[in-house]
């Protein structure tokens, strides 16, 4: 009897520790499917967040291509802009002053560095002073004006009132004039450097003149939008000692004989160039544009406009 009870006691054990082997090999499966389950959850996590990374470098790099410069620099003012300045020349003007994509602190320092910046790369601007605000750097400066457009080979550029050469940016807002005729040059100057040519001069003054006297008759419709080019091929009457020296051009090829260069109107016998200038001016206001006539002659020296040529 006793015997039996130990058999049984033994089976029982045995009958036990294979239940329990059987049981601890489920819940290592079990654990071992979960940390699966676990790690499968965290690298789609991280995935997801690699992805969104990934999204907002891209699209930082979008903004920055596509919004303009004026807009990404917060830190940088203008002060006192003329009405004729556009974005490009603006966006040009705030990548210079961070020549290095430098943060901007608020500080003398940060404004000095600017100041240099724009008085070094950038020659539409003079007498640059850049000073620090609550929350910006103010940018004041005297702004050039380009008159007129020149075209040498496979250059192009502006020059000022000064004969100061401005580098070529697209400008809508200004009546700008091309001048055609000029002697042959070697190569073209580069900005901020002083064009020193007597038949460049020689239009500049008279473009000078013309926009002077549009700011004070004519600022509405200023007369110089009419004017297409001038010609100096003939300057100092190099081409033909008898013929205008200089001739402007209408938008419609309309001649406008302007004649001897500025200030040598009585070794011609031609009209003084205050004359000159009021008969043209006269025409454009009883006109209204220079259309429908051949050409203007502004040499005659007498008091009374003369009437152009229909060109029919």
């Amino acid at each position: 009897m006793a015997a039996r009870r130990k058999r049984i006691k033994s089976k029982t054990k045995r009958i036990s520790f294979k239940l329990g082997k059987s049981k601890r090999r489920k819940q290592r499966k079990v654990t071992h499917r979960l940390s699966l389950m676990s790690f499968l959850k965290v690298l789609a996590v991280v995935c997801v967040l690699a992805g969104v990374v990934v999204g907002l470098v891209f699209l930082d790099k979008y903004v920055k291509k596509n919004v303009p410069v004026s807009e990404k620099i917060g830190s940088l003012v203008l002060v006192d802009v003329p009405a004729w300045i556009n974005e490009p020349l603006k966006d040009k003007i705030y990548t210079a002053a961070r020549a290095k994509d430098e943060d901007l602190r608020l500080d003398e320092d940060a404004a000095r560095s600017v100041q240099n910046n724009l008085e070094r790369e950038v020659v539409w601007l003079q007498e640059v002073r850049v000073q620090t605000s609550y929350d910006c750097l103010l940018i004041r400066a005297k702004w050039r004006k380009p008159l007129a457009l020149v075209k040498l080979g496979l250059h192009k550029f502006y020059v000022d009132a000064e004969l100061v050469v401005l580098d070529f940016v697209p400008m809508t807002k200004l009546p700008i004039v091309r001048i055609d005729g000029l002697s042959a040059a070697p190569k073209a100057p580069p900005p901020g450097e002083v064009c020193r040519r007597d038949d460049l001069a020689a239009a500049i003054d008279i473009l000078a003149a013309l926009n002077k006297r549009d700011e004070s008759v004519a600022a509405d419709k200023p007369l110089l939008y009419e004017i297409d080019s001038i010609d100096v091929s003939n300057f100092n009457g190099r081409q033909n000692s008898r013929a205008s020296h200089i001739i402007l051009y209408a938008k419609d090829n309309t001649e406008i004989i302007w004649g001897a260069e500025f200030g040598t109107w009585q070794q011609y016998l031609e009209a003084t160039d205050e004359q000159k200038i009021a008969k043209l001016y006269g025409y454009y206001k009883e006109y209204g544009s220079f259309v429908d006539v051949k050409y203007i002659n502004l040499r005659d020296p007498q008091d009374n406009v003369p009437l152009p040529v229909d060109k029919y």
